[in-house]
């Protein structure tokens, strides 16, 4: 196995155990009011596992592997670089309001500060540059697709169902925030 491909899977891990802790932490200091999380979170993961599982397995093989992998494994690394800015800067915007199911914390407020002003989801934003990155890194086409097609149907899920409750929680002021903001692409979705 080559040495980058070592190199990515590592960082996959550290990043798995860094969201792993930032859950955990966050369990321990919110008071969730209300959940709707409706198994998004739950199917998410199994979809991230599953795109894990299929990008590595081809992108440990020459199949569709892609020449340049120096270029392809530097634009890779920058990709996931951005991702956890976007993503740690969305998780920092919401502080104490940050959870990682689809729940109302305890006087949670409509959030339009930061990125949040101008996208309703920057933190999956930002995850899923982070398993672009990832993918792009392995400099293998198939990777990329085997990666984000699951995580891409998975965020689609879960997005559908975040804006449902918070619909239902907000009402009139989320509908209008939506009205005058993207999904997670300025101008464009």
């Amino acid at each position: 196995m080559d040495a980058k491909v070592i190199v990515i899977i590592g960082f996959s891990y550290l990043y798995g155990l860094f969201e792993v802790v930032m859950n955990l932490r966050q369990r321990g200091k919110s008071t969730v009011t209300t959940s709707g999380d409706k198994g998004s979170l739950r199917l998410l993961y199994a979809l991230i596992t599953l795109g894990y599982a299929l990008s590595f397995a081809i992108g440990a093989t020459r199949v569709g592997r892609m020449a340049h992998w120096n270029v392809f494994f530097a634009i890779g690394v920058v990709t996931v670089l951005a991702g956890l800015t976007i993503r740690a800067r969305s998780m920092l915007t919401l502080k104490q309001y940050f959870t990682y199911s689809v729940a109302q914390t305890e006087n949670h407020p409509l959030i339009e500060t930061g990125l949040y002003r101008i996208i309703r989801h920057p933190g999956y934003l930002g995850q899923l540059l982070v398993f672009a990155g990832i993918s792009v890194s392995l400099s293998n086409w198939l990777a990329v697709l085997l990666m984000m097609v699951p995580i891409a149907i998975g965020y689609g899920y879960r997005i559908r169902v975040e804006e449902d409750f918070m619909i239902e929680q907000m009402g009139v002021s989320y509908l209008s925030y939506r009205e005058r903001t993207k999904r997670m692409i300025p101008l464009i979705y």
